[in-house]
């Protein structure tokens, strides 16, 4: 996910963030305003996590659903497979 174009829809992206880690408050939120490293920092302190391992979950969140599943074969790779 670009961080940059976070920053600027990060109003509507507070919702998920919200979901996904759930002890963060809206003064979190508010104080994150869509800053990578922030919510890093925020989810390393709520969570009591290594930096990397706080890393590795706003990475595997903000990364398009298609990079984190498996690809699907369509139906032409199925019938020459």
């Amino acid at each position: 996910m670009n961080w940059d174009l976070m920053e600027g829809k990060w109003k509507q992206a507070k919702g998920a963030v919200k979901q996904k880690w759930g002890k963060l408050t809206d003064d979190d939120l508010d104080l994150i305003g869509g800053s990578r490293d922030k919510l890093v920092g925020r989810i390393q302190e709520r969570y009591g996590l290594a930096k990397d391992a706080a890393e590795n979950e706003v990475d595997s969140w903000s990364l398009p659903e298609s990079e984190t599943q498996p690809r699907q074969r369509n139906d032409w790779q199925r019938k020459t497979a």
